[in-house]
């Protein structure tokens, strides 16, 4: 994990940011990661739309829509293993969302606290965060430790455990999943969901949550629902 300290995150609305798909506009390097392991495993491709369309966490779930039943643990593995091997790669052309770094600066200069949380593996998060220069702008970085198999809500749990004190009232997560407005409501936050990541706005639309389709949508959002 990776703290910083803040101003006024008792006081003020505190964003908890999601990584993939929100500030980093992976969905080209996860296209091509997922279809390349589908490729590995003898599945056809999916195109963005469709991915978009049947994508859900856990991920055995999205994997369990596409192969018509869960699949067994030596499947998993395999997909799980051959999804990273060509993601990492892939993920290094990737930038972040238009606009994410000036938001993000704007509120740490504001004096507004925010932080990240990913099912990104800890260990490959940080340096990707790192290298875009953004890391100073959170007060916490976590990303997940251990297996990928569950959802976001307990992950969630720690991670404002750790934040000392913050109010959930006061804290509105920002993600492209059904999965973050999920790992919000757990620990009594709010969620603002962004339509340029992992799902379709149809099915965003269906948690029952705002929905969005620029960040600049989203920070605005969520301070109102905060205020």
């Amino acid at each position: 994990m990776v703290k910083r300290t803040g101003t006024s995150g008792k006081h003020s609305t505190h964003l908890v940011w999601d990584w993939n798909g929100t500030l980093f506009d992976d969905m080209a390097a996860v296209m091509s990661a997922t279809n390349a392991a589908f490729a590995e495993m003898g599945l056809p491709p999916l195109t963005l739309e469709r991915y978009r369309e049947l994508y859900c966490v856990p991920v055995t779930a999205f994997y369990e829509r596409l192969l018509g039943r869960l699949p067994s643990g030596e499947e998993w593995e395999l997909m799980d293993a051959a999804f990273h091997r060509h993601y990492w790669p892939g993920a290094d052309a990737c930038a972040l969302t238009a606009g994410a770094a000036e938001l993000l600066a704007a509120r740490r200069s504001s004096g507004l606290t925010q932080s990240l949380l990913s099912l990104a593996p800890h260990e490959q998060l940080i340096p990707v965060v790192r290298r875009h220069g953004i890391e100073e702008h959170f007060l916490r970085v976590d990303g997940r430790v251990g297996a990928a198999l569950g959802g976001k809500a307990e992950h969630m749990v720690r991670h404002l455990a750790a934040l000392e004190g913050m109010a959930p009232e006061r804290i509105v997560v920002i993600g492209d999943a059904a999965d973050d407005a999920v790992a919000a409501a757990h620990v009594g936050a709010r969620a603002v969901l962004y339509t340029g990541g992992s799902h379709s706005r149809a099915s965003l639309e269906r948690v029952g949550v705002p929905v969005v389709d620029t960040l600049e949508e989203a920070v605005r959002v969520a301070e109102e629902m905060a205020a």
